[in-house]
């Protein structure tokens, strides 16, 4: 079972790449955008001339926000699953499901 994927060229720190993926070639894009800016950024912040050391440093942000937006995530479940149960009582029996 094969899946189609998408080719796509996006521009990072000026180097173009082809991206293969499963995902929308406008996905794609939105995420190495997100990236060359991220990189950018910090290389504009911490007066960094070296894209590699830039590059890592860019990971380690994003990833940051990766680890973030999960405990939110969780943290919103948690909050809804508690809510759930507290609400269950007030529904008629045949609407109580565990």
């Amino acid at each position: 079972m094969s899946s189609k994927k998408n080719v796509i060229r996006v521009t990072i720190l000026g180097d173009e790449y082809t991206i293969r993926s499963d995902v929308s070639p406008e996905r794609t894009q939105a995420v190495a955008e997100h990236v060359d800016n991220v990189i950018k950024q910090t290389m504009r912040a911490g007066n960094i001339a070296d894209a590699q050391k830039a590059a890592i440093l860019a990971a380690l942000s994003i990833t940051d926000e990766l680890f973030d937006a999960r405990e939110a995530g969780h943290d919103l479940t948690g909050r809804m699953k508690r809510l759930s149960a507290e609400i269950r009582p007030w529904l008629p029996p045949a609407k109580r499901k565990d």
